[in-house]
């Protein structure tokens, strides 16, 4: 019988010397982005970040702002960062709608707009919750008539038929001036519905709701019918005039059905269901966004709507689609952003405005190490500075999930908080980041009462 033992030394030695050999080889880009080195050493070798990495990373942070009546944030806290200024546009407004919340009339209302990092109430639906058992109210607040995310958002079972939907991210047929709150417009065919139920498998006080609500604007009359819990239909018309109506009806509200029977010229926007008190969250996420098309909303669009839900506060999250790997200037970016938030003070003067950070997002490196792109700390630093500029608040996510690389601890999590992409979160990872904002929320409110 042959030995094959020398066979067998021999093929390693080759692939051993073939992968020497291909580490000696110049680094390889395709498209911009550099192919990973093979190293057979990697695993023992002690890795140094690069000089280029070193200067991207040196821009020194601003100095951060401190609560008025302490000397350093609670342990274990990040701590919002208020920048405002005699306006009160930082968190003043939402914590003082949360002290005479029961002498309002409506929820403390808060709207979350943001990109696919909080895409089907990811975030927002366990901020909800925490909030509601605090402060009271139920209901999952506002939603578009139709919605991509629907068979999977599970904070909500959200049913629509008969619409046709026009959206900012369309490429054609797509008119801005028509745009609400969404940044889109439903336009019904005869018959066409939109139906919400509450359910109990995912976060609490979902279940029912006490008022649901119809947004739209029309120039003719509009007819439409609402049914609470499969009972039979109420009608509600309007003699459209151009303005925003809402259509509302109340109860004990599991399940809410509204159809419309007669529309002319009528564009509508979405539909909510809330409590009667309490706090209500609305997620505004949009796949792709870079949180700068909010400026082709209407002004006048926005106005009518803050009339109907007056928002105490404004949390904006965006940066995933503008961070690159190496980016460096930002400037286009902070200039569209100022804009942005100057629009978004015109149509909500009363509201309070929080800016988040772009959270950790991580690259592989040609070594094929993990690593934070320097491109998203330097966002970080322009997205500081923007809530600084404009006398909003700040709450560096980055910072409060860990840092450098803490994104790939919550995809390497058991189980898994995030998605192998190293960019997304999950609905665990999502709870996780929203813990921390809450309480970094109460811990902000504390103070605020000591202040009074």
């Amino acid at each position: 019988m042959r030995n094959y033992i020398s066979y067998t030394f021999i093929l390693t030695l080759v692939v051993v010397l073939a992968l020497l050999a291909l580490h000696l080889l110049p680094s390889l880009e395709i498209n911009g982005e550099p192919l990973r080195r093979v190293d057979v050493l990697s695993d023992i070798k002690l890795q140094e970040p690069d000089e280029e990495e070193l200067e991207e990373d040196s821009v020194p942070l601003l100095l951060p702002v401190e609560p008025e009546f302490i000397d350093t944030c609670k342990a274990g806290l990040t701590c919002i960062e208020d920048y405002a200024d005699s306006t009160e546009r930082g968190m003043r407004p939402f914590y003082a709608a949360l002290d005479r919340r029961n002498e309002l009339e409506h929820p403390v209302y808060i709207a979350v707009f943001g990109d696919s990092f909080i895409e089907a109430d990811i975030f927002t639906g366990d901020l909800r919750s925490m909030l509601q058992s605090e402060y009271g109210g139920c209901g999952v607040g506002f939603l578009p008539i139709t919605s991509m995310t629907n068979g999977y958002r599970p904070t909500v079972r959200h049913s629509f038929g008969g619409w046709r939907s026009h959206l900012v991210t369309d490429t054609v047929y797509f008119d801005k001036s028509k745009q609400g709150v969404s940044s889109g417009y439903f336009i019904p065919r005869p018959g066409a519905y939109v139906e919400l139920k509450g359910q109990t498998k995912y976060a609490s006080h979902l279940d029912t709701c006490e008022v649901s609500t119809l947004y739209f604007a029309a120039v003719g009359e509009v007819d439409v019918t609402s049914s609470i819990n499969g009972g039979n239909g109420t009608e509600h018309h309007f003699e459209g005039k151009g303005a925003l109506c809402m259509a509302q009806t109340e109860g004990n509200i599991g399940r809410v059905r509204w159809t419309v029977q007669k529309a002319d010229s009528a564009l509508f926007y979405g539909v909510a269901m809330d409590g009667y008190n309490g706090v209500a969250v609305d997620n505004f996420s949009l796949r792709g966004s870079s949180g700068l098309s909010l400026r082709g909303i209407p002004e006048k669009a926005l106005r009518q709507f803050n009339k109907q839900r007056p928002y105490d506060l404004i949390i904006l999250q965006y940066g995933l689609n503008v961070a690159t790997e190496r980016g460096k200037n930002y400037d286009n970016y902070e200039k569209g952003m100022l804009a942005t938030i100057e629009h978004l003070k015109n149509a909500f003067p009363q509201a309070g405005i929080l800016l988040l950070s772009v959270g950790d997002r991580d690259y592989r490196t040609e070594t094929g190490e993990l690593r934070t792109m320097p491109g998203v700390k330097n966002l970080i630093r322009y997205q500081q500075s923007i809530a600084a500029e404009s006398n909003i608040a700040f709450w560096n996510m980055f910072e409060a999930m860990g840092g450098e690389g803490s994104m790939a601890e919550l995809v390497h999590a058991k189980p898994s908080m995030a998605n192998y992409d190293y960019t997304h979160i999950n609905f665990r990872g999502g709870k996780h980041l929203a813990v921390l904002l809450y309480e970094t929320l109460i811990y902000g409110k504390e103070q605020y009462d000591r202040q009074k």
